[in-house]
């Protein structure tokens, strides 16, 4: 409820709805630095946005709905936002701007009017109402056009981080482009890291962004369905660690690093060298491999993984038809022989048993895989088997 006007008094109002529209304008350029730069918002784009205020206001004391009045502050706050002015300088507007028109009606009250004490009493209480009204109005209308603008911002954002990675960027000034919306330097100290979703749609590296930023390092990133991409720029090798142990101290999935590159254009290589690195740890354990420190073997068997299955299932096929716990002893004897260089005593010692349990164990491993343990080919047949079982079934 508004308190009663006197239709003269109305009259006066909108008849002088143009001045103090520019009194308005002159106050806000004058006080609010934002629009005083001209930047986004030039003085006729103002002036339109005001007037438009000023005459719902008015509209609102000769009797119109409150719904229809609070279509310009949202109207305004959706404006704002996409013209990237700041909240606060926007609040200072309306501030500003209610405060005109609380003196526009006191000096109509001075002038004689028919504007009483009693009533100006009143219409303070309507004035600082309507304008909390206006301003929550306003900053709601602000954050949805804000929210669109980042959804869309971050969407255009996604697609050029799988450009990049697909490699579909071409020419220099389109790359020089996408580096500045990544904000990402051309030439640095760049990985790839590649992680393996815990489930379809789901981060692997939640708000991993943020906590590189907060180590002086910039990375983008893109979600796809069974996989989180990112390429991260260091400033130093040093940083680059900083950056690693953060995603190591983060990982609840298999992560992949590629080696460092220098060059934004060798994105797409070095995605393909972290999915290798990541497909050197075993299914279902959760850890970071980098590819300069995989072993080469390792690489082979991530690179065609369905042929190393089979490489699996000739070799070290009729172990997989023993008990679990008797393929696994026998799997983990030939991996301790293999660490202990061949030597059934160390082997031993490492497994807390005698060294004739060991050379039982591993003549039955011949038996079984048909494979001599004193024939070369046959040992790096076995121990191509062995590392190509760990990294394709996570057998141990």
């Amino acid at each position: 409820m508004h308190a009663e006007l006197d239709p003269a008094v109305v009259d006066s109002l909108f008849a002088g709805a143009d001045r103090l529209t520019d009194t308005i304008v002159d106050r806000i350029r004058a006080e609010v630095g934002f629009y005083l730069a001209g930047g986004s918002v030039s003085r006729d784009a103002l002036r339109q946005s005001v007037h438009d205020n000023v005459m719902r206001v008015l509209q609102q004391f000769a009797g119109g709905g409150l719904a229809a009045a609070l279509q310009a502050p949202r109207t305004t706050g959706r404006e704002r936002a996409l013209q990237g002015a700041p909240l606060p300088e926007v609040l200072s507007a309306y501030r500003i701007g209610f405060g005109c028109f609380w003196e526009e009606l006191v000096a109509l009250a001075r002038a004689g009017s028919r504007l009483g004490d009693s009533q100006l009493v009143d219409l303070a209480a309507d004035i600082w109402r309507m304008s909390g009204e206006y301003a929550d109005t306003m900053v709601s209308g602000y954050r949805e056009a804000s929210a669109q603008l980042m959804l869309q911002r971050e969407h255009e954002r996604s697609v050029l981080v799988e450009a990049l990675f697909a490699g579909f960027i071409d020419g220099q000034r389109t790359l020089w482009e996408t580096a500045e919306i990544l904000r990402l330097p051309l030439e640095g100290d760049f990985v790839v890291v590649a992680a393996e979703t815990p489930a379809i749609g789901r981060q692997a590296l939640a708000d991993i962004e943020s906590r590189l930023e907060a180590e002086a390092v910039r990375s983008a990133w893109r979600l796809l369905p069974h996989e989180q991409i990112g390429v991260v720029c260091s400033r130093s090798v040093r940083m680059r660690e900083r950056a690693l142990q953060v995603l190591g101290r983060q990982a609840v999935s298999r992560i992949g690093v590629s080696r460092p590159f220098t060059s934004l254009r060798e994105t797409p290589q070095a995605l393909q060298f972290a999915r290798l690195a990541r497909g050197t740890l075993p299914a279902g354990e959760a850890g970071l491999a980098r590819f300069e420190d995989t072993a080469p073997l390792a690489v082979l068997v991530a690179a065609a993984p369905a042929e190393a299955e089979r490489v699996v299932s000739t070799i070290l096929g009729p172990l997989r038809e023993l008990p679990a716990e008797d393929c696994s002893l026998l799997i983990s004897t030939l991996d301790a022989w293999f660490t202990a260089g061949g030597s059934a005593a160390d082997t031993a010692q490492a497994m807390y048993c005698h060294p004739n349990t060991v050379r039982y164990r591993l003549r039955r491993l011949e038996t079984l895989t048909g494979r001599s343990l004193h024939n070369p080919q046959d040992v790096a047949d076995l121990a191509t088997a062995l590392q190509t079982a760990r990294v394709v079934l996570g057998l141990r």
